[in-house]
């Protein structure tokens, strides 16, 4: 379908190349660790290695979602990340899917598998399109072109009310994204899509089977103001640039369900710094897209440099926090100094 094609070259190229479109919040900024002078630890002995989906890790990192098509540049970015993936032992996540389903040509930018042969790979389609043309056919497709080892099912109404061509009817989801858990035999992953997930959602979410949830919240790249670039009103997108809530504040917010559920923190995280953050507020894998975009119009290696730097930084900040590994960071609330100190 070459509306849906020209729509993700569209996102690519405004979220690259419009500065606006990344809010560069810094929320993360307000969050004060405690320093150990005395750690007690080598650095090269800090082991950063985490297991998802039953697949090792060498760092908590998930590449989340950001493309796909039947485009040359848009295959190749997808191509770039999966074997940067593969290379550095980190997650992925495409795109959405729904492109491949009504246009063959696409299948190729989700064909990844080749590329990425031991890592962990997530298929991704919007929610709101159960309550249109999708099914639990198309789900399982999804995740069978990818040989996925899970499906997001993505939940973006701030970008859908914004997108001149956006699907808005949200009635009724829960009941569909139930019976989608019932019946994939893969993971299901809800994520927001940079405006958050409240308690409120997270009460439904596990009510419907949901044992994995990505918070998506505000900070960096707005979808509200990608879309206000495309219509022919802005004022609606730009004026919701910044709604939602912030990805510390979300995490912060599912305390309450952090034994319930696997948590996966993304929204404005631009380094390892605010990777441990994200971890020491109880997630268990940090997602990062933007940061990989420009290197994946590159090159797997640039991807790859990118990664490695993020990877120093991680373990550069457990090394300073005294933790020989994830244990010692993760749900570890204690760590954090007052958050007004400046």
């Amino acid at each position: 379908m070459e509306e849906i094609n020209q729509r993700k070259r569209d996102h690519i190229n405004i979220v690259s190349d419009d500065r606006a479109i990344d809010r560069r919040k810094a929320y993360f900024d307000r969050i004060h660790l405690t320093h150990r002078a005395l750690p007690e630890l080598n650095l090269a002995d800090v082991d950063p290695s985490t297991k998802f989906l039953g697949k090792d890790l060498a760092f908590p990192l998930l590449i989340s979602s950001m493309t796909g098509g039947a485009d040359e540049e848009l295959v190749r970015i997808n191509r770039n990340l999966a074997i940067a993936a593969e290379a550095e032992g980190v997650a992925l996540a495409v795109g959405s899917q729904r492109v491949f389903l009504s246009d063959e040509a696409a299948r190729e930018s989700f064909e990844l598998r080749e590329h990425a042969p031991t890592t962990v790979l997530l298929g991704n389609l919007g929610a709101v399109q159960l309550n249109y043309e999708l099914g639990f056919a198309d789900c399982e497709a999804a995740v069978q072109v990818l040989e996925a080892d899970g499906l997001y099912l993505h939940l973006n109404p701030l970008q859908e009310a914004v997108q001149p061509e956006g699907d808005t009817d949200f009635g009724g989801l829960r009941n569909k994204i139930a019976a989608i858990v019932q019946t994939l035999k893969k993971p299901v992953i809800i994520k927001e899509v940079g405006a958050g997930i409240s308690p409120e959602d997270v009460e439904h979410l596990l009510a419907s089977g949901i044992k994995h949830i990505d918070v998506a919240g505000t900070g960096g790249t707005s979808w509200s103001m990608v879309e206000s670039r495309r219509s022919d009103d802005p004022a609606l997108g730009e004026l919701f640039g910044d709604w939602g809530i912030p990805t510390p504040l979300a995490l912060r917010m599912m305390k309450p369900y952090r034994h319930e559920m696997n948590l996966i923190a993304s929204g404005g995280i631009r380094n390892g710094i605010d990777m441990a953050k994200s971890m020491v507020l109880g997630a268990s894998l940090c997602g990062m897209a933007r940061p990989f975009l420009d290197p994946a119009r590159e090159s797997a290696d640039a991807v790859r440099i990118v990664l490695r730097r993020i990877k120093r930084e991680f373990t550069t900040a457990m090394f300073l926090l005294g933790a020989g590994d994830l244990d010692g960071i993760k749900d570890r609330e204690e760590l954090i100094l007052d958050e007004h100190w400046n």
